[in-house]
């Protein structure tokens, strides 16, 4: 099974018991504002996500960690690696995505499992380039791509919805963690 142990963080495989506490974070619209046309998700549509995250991990070899808290056990949310079917345009791609609770924002969480993420697809999956999605105005994770060095290469128009989106790079083969 692969885990990465970072400071702060596990982002290992998912288990069963983190299908309620990651509905949680999808029903919130908070976080969701920013995902597809912003809808949040229920306990259904999150198993169906899970079991699609734990598939992609059997055909690709990689896919979304879920992250856990190191100092208390509690499911912060996920990163990872994923093909970004949705957007043909891209593609043959892998990006990484995060997706966080709101009560873990701010506090770096994202910025230390999206680092470890790109030393893991760089080391462990021998991945020479990885993009970022993000709709613009999505400041925050506009901020963790920023501290991942990863440079803007095109705006878009999202295939289904329409709002701009912003791709941005990286050549890990040049990336220092």
């Amino acid at each position: 099974m692969t885990e990465i142990r970072t400071p702060r963080l596990l982002l290992r495989r998912w288990h069963d018991d983190d299908l309620v506490p990651m509905a949680d974070i999808n029903a919130d619209p908070r976080v969701m504002r920013w995902i597809e046309d912003g809808s949040v998700r229920d306990l259904d549509h999150t198993a169906e996500a899970i079991e699609r995250w734990e598939e992609e991990w059997e055909e690709e070899g990689f896919g979304l960690f879920a992250v856990e808290l190191l100092a208390s056990g509690e499911l912060a949310g996920f990163t990872g690696l994923h093909v970004p079917e949705f957007l043909s345009e891209v593609g043959p791609a892998v990006a990484i995505s995060w997706r966080l609770g709101s009560q873990f924002w701010g506090q770096g969480y994202a910025s230390e499992a999206a680092q470890a993420t790109l030393e893991f697809a760089l080391q462990d999956r021998g991945l020479d380039h990885v993009i970022s999605i993000s709709r613009v105005g999505d400041d925050a994770s506009e901020n963790v791509i920023r501290k991942l060095g990863m440079v803007l290469e095109r705006e878009m128009a999202h295939p289904v919805y329409g709002f701009p989106l912003r791709v941005h790079t990286i050549d890990l083969t040049e990336y220092q963690a």
